[in-house]
């Protein structure tokens, strides 16, 4: 750099690169890996990766791909930020939830939780957890003008946000300064228990704390808009996003015409969202979501400063595994952190152990901790939207808010969201969405590390104190892990049954560089439906395999090999293992133009990438269970 040229010249002395360059080197890689036939275009469309919703993830974005303009944070259409400081001033609000049914233990950790870096309370009451007159036990020691707290009361969320309106003032707080949620949310009870009898009286009585909030209790907001139901129910980002909004806008019709203003009912309102490990896709869900809601305050006559949607981020508890559950903290600390990304005004990092039972101290611990490190160690909460301007996130926001919208299109086309509900529309919307996704989780296109990708069958069980039941009836709730569950189960009966787990023979042939690959894909695949593997001695061939598959104690057989080998061992080996009393011989890899014969050799099944995991593993339990 001199006096006479002030800019760096370094990126002048590199020609500039196009996309067609790129597709080149890509068409290059490609046929290295076998794909031969893709060029241009259409060798880059081979990279993509496809989402719900119709959504497609290009390996490559530009300046091109970039979306509309996604505005200034705090100024609609809010996708930056819901104000314009974001979380910078005070972090995002670390909200835990309790779930204890007793009050004593409830307010034991509450106390726990607030004095070590928890900054609001989300305390079930009535069915699943604290009865209502335990709330005021619950809270004892709480400071209400100095912690929100946050009710999730189901059918009892009347007489539940009168008692803690009534401590508010017995405790002499202000409840002009009060903040927190009452927690009202009449179509997430029809959702989650399918009972729609009382719910007009329902809406009429969550308009009727509106009303009392809006004028005593600016800070707390009366209804909460929860997605979560459509989420763990098997609902896509879009589909979670849609009933949202279909919800928020049967909200809205009920407050106005109890006769609240526009900006009051809207400022009514929280929205709670999943966050799960994707962490782009729950980022671009959240920016969508006050993107969507900024249109709906728009038409419906708001102004910008009530269009702002406030939001609540809870860690998904559909990602959550019963097995190996210590990854689920590397999955909530990257759900944690997408939320703090995305905007969410408050967000709940789950417990590691939340799927066995009630949380101990430590698993409370590691969960408020999570967002202690990414708030005061990661700095996330100091800046700004930091995925905003990628172009990756802006297209993906962009495309996930149009498939959104236009399933809250169908939703309000078909009479609103409780019709939507009644009818079963919705039911069978996100039951035929989580079928798809089952058959992902059963191919192992979707994979679950610790569970259907390397398990560990030797790791001890964590046993927790069994959770208050969630109130039922209605949509579902699912788990990933849900099939893989039910294998594990299986191999634990059988156990128990007979002190041994079921077991599979590992038939290597041929050297080690020709069977290595495809053993360590044979024993990831049955060792996720708890079945042991046994591959001594390695190598085996016909002479060998017969005593060999003897002492492994094992009922069934997988030959491991290369595809050369196979062509030189797999039918005389199968016929061994048939003839030393193998009730079954499976191959690892797709058998190609051999499968005649190897079939006719013994080979009952062939197991591959791709093939449906869980019905291999349940066929191969069946013929090994304990009677």
């Amino acid at each position: 750099m001199t006096a006479e040229s002030p800019e760096l010249p370094l990126a002048a002395a590199f020609p500039d690169a196009d996309r067609e360059q790129w597709q080149r080197l890509v068409e290059g890689v490609l046929r290295k890996s076998g794909v031969t036939e893709a060029s241009g275009a259409a060798a880059e469309d081979a990279l993509a990766t496809g989402l719900q919703d119709g959504i497609r993830i290009r390996p490559l974005y530009t300046a091109e791909d970039g979306a509309a303009v996604p505005g200034h944070p705090g100024f609609p259409p809010f996708v930056r930020a819901g104000r314009p400081e974001g979380t910078t001033v005070a972090g995002w609000d670390v909200r835990q939830q309790h779930v204890h049914t007793d009050p004593r233990r409830a307010n034991e950790s509450i106390l726990a939780d607030l004095e070590n870096g928890v900054t609001s309370v989300w305390l079930t009451v009535g069915d699943g957890g604290v009865p209502v007159s335990g709330l005021e036990q619950a809270l004892q020691g709480v400071y209400l003008d100095l912690a929100a707290v946050v009710l999730d009361a189901g059918a009892d969320f009347a007489p539940a946000a009168e008692e803690l309106l009534r401590l508010y003032t017995a405790s002499g707080a202000a409840l002009g300064e009060a903040s927190g949620a009452l927690g009202a949310d009449p179509l997430g009870l029809l959702a989650r228990t399918g009972d729609g009898a009382k719910l007009r009286l329902q809406l009429e009585s969550a308009a009727r704390l509106a009303g009392r909030c809006a004028t005593e209790a600016p800070g707390l907001r009366a209804l909460a808009v929860d997605a979560l139901p459509y989420h763990e129910a098997g609902g896509s980002a879009a589909e979670e996003l849609g009933t949202s909004l279909a919800t928020g806008v049967a909200y809205l019709r009920q407050l106005t015409a109890a006769g609240l203003g526009i900006d009051d009912a809207c400022r009514q309102l929280e929205f709670r969202y999943a966050a799960t490990a994707d962490q782009f896709l729950t980022i671009a869900k959240l920016r969508a979501a006050r993107r969507l809601w900024a249109r709906v305050a728009e038409v419906c006559g708001a102004s910008p400063d009530a269009a702002a949607q406030r939001q609540h981020a809870v860690t998904s508890t559909v990602m959550m595994t019963r097995r190996d559950p210590w990854v689920n903290m590397l999955r909530t600390t990257v759900a944690g952190l997408s939320a703090g990304v995305g905007g969410a005004e408050a967000v709940t990092v789950l417990s590691f152990d939340a799927a066995l039972g009630l949380p101990d101290a430590f698993a409370r611990r590691i969960a408020r901790n999570t967002q202690s490190v990414l708030l005061e160690e990661s700095h996330l909460s100091k800046v700004i939207d930091p995925a905003g301007g990628s172009w990756y996130v802006e297209s993906l926001t962009d495309e996930l808010a149009r498939a959104a919208w236009a399933w809250f299109q169908e939703i309000e086309g078909a009479g609103g969201q409780a019709e939507a509900l009644r009818s079963g529309m919705i039911a069978g919307r996100l039951a035929d969405t989580w079928q798809r996704r089952t058959d992902d989780l059963a191919r192992r296109r979707e994979p679950i590390t610790g569970v259907s990708e390397f398990p560990h069958l030797a790791e001890p069980p964590v046993h927790r104190e069994p959770a208050p039941a969630p109130i039922g009836g209605g949509l579902p709730r699912v788990r990933r892990d849900d099939a893989y569950e039910r294998l594990r189960s299986r191999s634990d009966a059988h156990l128990a049954a007979s002190g041994a787990r079921p077991k599979v023979f590992l038939a290597a042939l041929g050297p080690v560089a020709a069977h290595t690959a495809r053993l360590s894909f044979a024993a990831n695949l049955f060792q996720a439906g708890g079945i042991e593997t046994v591959n001594e001695p390695a190598p085996v061939d016909a002479e060998s395999v017969a005593e060999a598959f003897a002492r492994s104690g094992a009922r069934i057989a997988c030959l491991c090999a290369s595809d050369a080998v196979y062509g030189e061992q797999a039918a005389a080996v199968a016929a061994a293992l048939k003839s030393a009393g193998a009730v079954r011989v499976l191959l690892a890899g797709k058998p190609g133009e051999r499968r005649e014969e190897f079939t006719a050799a013994g080979v009952d099944t062939f197991v591959f990438a791709g093939c449906d995991a869980v019905e291999v593993l349940s066929s191969a339990l069946d013929v090994m269970e304990v009677a």
